[in-house]
């Protein structure tokens, strides 16, 4: 059953909301759902998209999450000027006081995700929405994909990952090709520079990222986990590191 916080009191809040499924025992299916604003992010879609990854990152009977959008769209970005009124100052502050641990960051720029994490995206997937994907691990795509990684059009650079994830995944022609640019490039292209590993039918995608998610509780929760680390660590400092943290 899908336990959402886009409802608050009976009626749909403005903010948006992130909901949460467990799928076959051990699957974490969330979606972050504000349709009515192409899924566009507030303060409170990134806090309980925190909390929802660090439900799956520290519960134990979790072992594999999938991460899924509302709608025709992924998401337009961040609605920017939510994020700095003196009411999200202060409630951010108070969550930073209130919490016990870090939290999971959805970008990977923080506390890392050890579990596996596929993602479904379609239509428009701006800026932030490929940032998060791309901090995952695998990304399945609806053909209808528009991907953009538009700040450098408002001034901005890219710093929620993409000039790092680009480059990892897309390697440093393709990444420059696109970041530099920031132009917009559909399915068949993010599949040819690896930031999209399956491309799918509109309205497929989150049910192909559960069928890759079925497949993976076919293996050991450890096994994921400590394949994931060590792939990491071969990345991060090198595979020297990754060779000599394998068990002999």
């Amino acid at each position: 059953m899908m336990e959402s916080t886009t409802r608050e009191h009976g009626e749909r809040h403005p903010h948006g909301g992130v909901g949460t499924e467990v799928v076959d025992d051990h699957i974490l299916v969330i979606t972050v759902d504000r349709v009515e604003k192409k899924n566009a992010f507030t303060p409170k879609i990134t806090a309980e998209l925190e909390d929802a990854l660090t439900r799956l990152d520290d519960d134990p009977d979790l072992f594999v999450g999938v991460l899924t959008f509302a709608g025709d769209h992924t998401t337009a970005g961040l609605e920017m000027p939510l994020f700095f009124t003196d009411e999200a100052r202060a409630a951010a502050s108070e969550r930073t006081r209130a919490q016990t641990a870090e939290p999971v960051d959805p970008f990977g720029l923080g506390r890392r995700l050890t579990k596996p994490r596929i993602t479904a995206v379609q239509g428009i997937t701006f800026t932030i929405g490929i940032e998060i994907a791309l901090a995952g691990d695998i990304v399945i795509a609806a053909s209808d994909l528009r991907m953009c990684q538009l700040e450098p059009k408002r001034g901005l650079a890219p710093l929620g990952g993409a000039t790092v994830r680009y480059v990892q995944r897309a390697g440093w022609g393709d990444a420059m090709y696109h970041l530099l640019r920031a132009d917009e490039f559909g399915a068949d292209e993010a599949h040819r520079i690896g930031l999209v590993q399956e491309v799918v039918e509109p309205g497929v995608q989150r049910d192909r990222a559960i069928e890759l998610a079925r497949e993976m509780l076919q293996c050991s929760p450890s096994a994921l986990r400590h394949t994931i680390a060590n792939a990491r660590l071969a990345l991060d400092d090198g595979e020297p590191a990754a060779i000599a943290a394998i068990p002999a």
